[in-house]
């Protein structure tokens, strides 16, 4: 059968690629950034370093329920990084949302005027979802990611500027 490919960007305006790829590769970081998760924790290792693995926790996904009262979670292992190219990826190890064998590159891309993030996954089709609600979950948490990444980095910047 064949696995689900898609991928999602979000620009960032006035944000230097190296500003916004500390942020990202801070694998156990996430939950500061990707809307509705609230836990992300390490499991082993060390951040940013292949073979490190996260726990997170919290999130819930466009086919969810409402009356579900069940914690999404997933285990995720960082497979590669390279931080000359601003890049990582990453599979879902364990986890209670039905993604077998998903595994993401995430890449941080240079811009004029700022700089962009690409989400590119893959994953054996799951049960109950169509690849547009997958498409729309990273899409959307992406898009809300990168604002929060933004409003961060301004803020930073206008302290510095103090």
């Amino acid at each position: 059968m064949a696995k689900w490919e898609g991928k999602a960007y979000a620009k960032l305006a006035g944000c230097k690629a190296e500003q916004v790829w500390p942020l990202l590769q801070d694998f156990f970081g996430l939950d500061k950034w990707f809307p509705t998760l609230t836990t992300c924790l390490p499991v082993e290792g060390v951040s940013g370093q292949p073979g490190c693995v996260r726990f997170c926790a919290g999130f819930k996904t466009p086919v969810d329920g409402g009356d579900k009262e069940a914690m999404n979670w997933t285990k995720q292992k960082l497979l590669s990084i390279d931080p000359d190219d601003m890049v990582f990826s990453y599979s879902i190890e364990e986890g209670n949302v039905g993604f077998d064998s998903y595994v993401s590159t995430v890449k941080v891309l240079p811009e004029e005027d700022g700089c962009g993030i690409e989400w590119k996954y893959e994953v054996k089709p799951v049960e109950g979802w169509r690849l547009e609600d997958l498409d729309f979950f990273i899409g959307s948490g992406l898009q809300v990611m990168a604002r929060r990444m933004e409003a961060a980095l301004q803020l930073f910047q206008a302290s510095m500027d103090q």
